[in-house]
């Protein structure tokens, strides 16, 4: 077994190491989501923490980890006796992002079944992690069907499975700790709520600790024994502190007037439910008991919200979490002062201080209408663009984000795990059982016993166990849901430059993006204006820094259409080579002007036509304004093969079935 990286050697990161040690001394707390950067020492503070855990104990023998002193009446290894025990260190479970149901839960022992014949459950990973620590790396892009056992599981305490023949309850009661980069997409909310706290991690900008970390790195790997033996000393301190803090705990006392703090500033920002006052009052405790005292101070108030508000607080799309530190100060202080607590207002926290983010600012400028016959100004109608800008604007403010339906791709794809489309998948629920081909990789069991099972006679089976060969296996066939990859092509020339009508242009494109970082789609962005098109974005999962990249586009300049529309098919054919199973969807906002260079129109159309050859399922976001429509968008929409909808349709539910119905006709063509 490897040493682990000792955590107290570990540099920096103050408000990473806080939050797991409150979820050791309390593990009420419901553990701790640790958000940053790669290379941040995440998952290192995390495995260091299990060595800092004090030991468990349990039933011998027991697979479920029962408590001795109050074993689990319904424990499948059980009943178990009132008995001393055995102490062990307390475990430290991983679930890997691509886990099987099987692996998470549990389910029937295969080799048990066939061999012998009889019906036995094996734990998964849930009665493993009991009364221990839940690992999850990446868990923002754990899968949908995993998600939803683990918050089973987390709101229940226990595991409930209830397949092929088994039927098995057991406890399951675990610190959850996950960590994420949040450049790879945000967590479900229902999942987010279930971390109790989360502490924001990023390198240190400070040259003397980046050589610390360094220098310390270095030396753990030359030889992790020794390095391990010169900070014994240090972790033992620690592992006694914690041991003393949990002892504290049940003495601490939480007044009225602290109380009163945590409703206000939960209230103050607006959080949802009440789990996060439960969390704040838990945190709270955690803290004076880490500090040596038995009453919760105003300190431990305002350190608890930055610990447990971020993730929990209402705010717009995209923004980072954070709290605003004055309104916790302000709030604070005008709760303070009860007849029963001595609450300290002023006092300094210490600790995690995330990121704020804040709403965008008010755009009042005025919009220009489209004139029909008039020339294209090359600054954007109505408006002058500034002395040597070439005729390139400022960007417009985004709009205010609203809410699409389902975009979904008919059919049954094959592409990577989401939760956009219908697919065949690695991991879903079963729906059927074929022969493999290739190499087995899910056993569908029940579909291999039937099909085992007329052949006994003839194999000479004389005992319990099933006589089953090589075409007796058969493969579960599962279905869950794919990602799509959404290229938007966005047209960010002149006309397009009046500045109310860029914003809302923005505000459509934005909502869209939001659906795409829900759906866990790739998504990328192609602008053209001026003379050429520009992949701003190549394809990624990273949808904030699509929403970064449109926020800052600049407009201006002629209305390159075609270049728009071929930069978008060189763009999808090399990701058809990277990816061939995941299937697009291009979507294309502009008002359908082409300008620029020999005969645009019929350029534009040709190139549109590409998409619609190869059956790509598109549609039109018609920007077009003003009291005369040229229809020019619904033009494009025909070539592509897709259809056209306006800015105003597509705040209405029917944008949904119409992309229904575009990549509907388009596979049929295909």
């Amino acid at each position: 077994m490897s040493t682990p990286y000792p955590f107290t050697a570990i540099v920096g990161q103050d408000d990473l190491r806080l939050g797991l040690l409150l979820n050791a001394v309390s593990p009420a707390v419901g553990g701790v989501l640790v958000r940053g950067e790669k290379g941040t020492a995440k998952s290192t503070a995390v495995r260091a923490l299990s060595a800092l855990m004090p030991q468990v104990a349990v039933v011998a023998g027991c697979r479920f980890s029962c408590a001795p002193g109050a074993p689990d009446p319904a424990c499948p290894d059980g009943p178990h006796e009132v008995a001393s025990g055995v102490s062990r260190a307390a475990r430290m479970v991983e679930l890997p992002v691509g886990a099987s149901e099987d692996r998470l839960v549990g389910a029937l022992d295969i080799e048990r079944a066939l061999a012998e014949g009889v019906k036995a459950f094996e734990p998964g990973l849930l009665a493993d992690a009991h009364r221990g620590i839940l690992y999850v790396d990446e868990v923002n892009l754990l899968h949908d069907h995993l998600v939803d056992l683990l918050l089973d599981a987390a709101a229940m305490g226990a595991s409930y499975v209830e397949r092929e023949g088994v039927s098995v309850r057991h406890a399951s009661r675990f610190l959850l700790v996950g960590t994420m980069n949040p450049e790879e997409g945000e967590l479900r909310p229902q999942l987010l709520d279930r971390f109790g706290l989360t502490v924001e991690v990023a390198a240190s900008r400070e040259t003397d600790q980046r050589v610390e970390v360094v220098r310390r790195r270095l030396a753990y790997d030359d030889d992790p024994a020794a390095f391990a033996a010169k900070w014994a000393g240090e972790e033992a301190a620690l592992r006694a502190r914690i041991v003393a803090a949990r002892a504290l705990l049940p003495d601490v006392r939480l007044g009225d007037g602290a109380l009163r703090q945590i409703a206000a500033t939960c209230a103050a920002f607006e959080v949802d439910g009440m789990r996060a006052d439960i969390v704040m009052a838990r945190t709270a405790t955690a803290l004076a008991a880490w500090a040596g005292r038995t009453d919760v101070m105003a300190e431990d108030v305002r350190q608890a919200a930055l610990l447990a508000l971020p993730h929990r607080r209402r705010r717009n799309p995209f923004d980072a979490p954070g709290l605003d530190e004055d309104k916790l100060d302000d709030t604070l202080e005008q709760n303070s002062g009860s007849e029963d607590d001595d609450p300290d207002p002023d006092g300094p926290g210490g600790g995690g201080q995330p990121p704020q983010g804040d709403g965008g600012a008010d755009d009042g400028s005025s919009d220009s209408p489209d004139q029909p016959g008039e020339a294209e100004p090359e600054a954007g109608e109505g408006q002058q663009a500034p002395a040597g800008s070439g005729g390139e604007q400022a960007a417009a403010r985004a709009g205010e984000p609203f809410r699409t339906k389902v975009l979904s791709v008919p059919g049954l794809g094959e592409g990577a795990a989401g939760r956009r489309s219908r697919a065949r998948t690695e991991h879903g629920r079963t729906t059927g059982a074929r022969r493999p081909q290739g190499a087995l990789t899910k056993l569908h069991l029940a579909a291999t016993v039937q099909a085992a099972a007329p052949h006994q006679r003839a194999r000479g089976r004389s005992g319990r166990g099933l006589v089953v060969r090589r075409d007796d296996l058969r493969q579960a066939t599962r279905e869950g849901r794919e990602g799509n990859l959404v290229l938007f092509v966005v047209d960010a020339s002149g006309s397009m430059a009046a500045r109310q009508r860029m914003s809302a242009v923005k505000g459509a494109v934005l909502s869209l993006l939001l659906d795409a970082y829900q759906r866990r789609d790739k998504v990328g962005l192609v602008t053209f204006r001026g003379k050429d098109a520009e992949l701003v974005l190549p394809p990624t999962s990273s949808v904030d820094a699509a929403a970064a990249r449109l926020e800052i586009l600049p407009t201006g300049g002629r209305t390159p259409l075609s270049a728009g529309l071929l930069k978008a098919h060189d763009v999808l054919r090399v990701e058809r080579l990277r990816d061939p199973s995941r299937r697009p969807l291009l979507v294309v906002v502009t008002d359908g002007r082409a300008t620029g260079g020999p005969e645009p129109v019929a350029l534009a159309a040709r190139a549109a036509r590409l998409h619609e050859i190869e059956g790509v399922a598109s549609v039109v976001v018609d920007c077009e304004s003003g009291p005369v429509r040229l229809g020019l968008a619904g033009d494009l929409a025909r070539e592509l093969g897709g259809n056209a909808v306006t800015l105003e349709e597509l705040r209405a539910d029917s944008i949904a079935g119409l992309v229904k119905d575009v990549q509907g006709t388009n596979r049929r063509a295909a």
